[in-house]
């Protein structure tokens, strides 16, 4: 997949701000609105930097998860010498 690249895109990875600030280049006179192959640019980094972001979302919501489970088993075996 391709990432949008232009003098007027933001450097970087994506953030809110950036994109709120990001200005698209306008098209030639006597044509209105904004070059459609920019915009699928943008889109296509947009579709790929969220995708990216649900991905590690993904992971780190499983390893907290093993981590909680890791936790209960530790503080149940704990518990059990505890009362011995």
């Amino acid at each position: 997949m391709a990432v949008y690249r232009s003098r007027n895109a933001l450097a970087g990875p994506l953030t809110s701000s950036g994109v709120r600030e990001l200005a698209l280049p306008r098209t030639r006179l006597g044509r209105r609105g904004y070059r459609p192959e920019d915009v699928d640019a943008l889109l296509h980094r947009l579709a790929h930097e969220v995708g990216e972001r649900s991905r590690r979302l993904d992971l780190l919501e499983q390893e907290n998860q093993r981590l909680k489970q890791a936790l209960r088993t530790w503080q149940s075996r704990l518990g059990r010498r505890a009362t011995r």
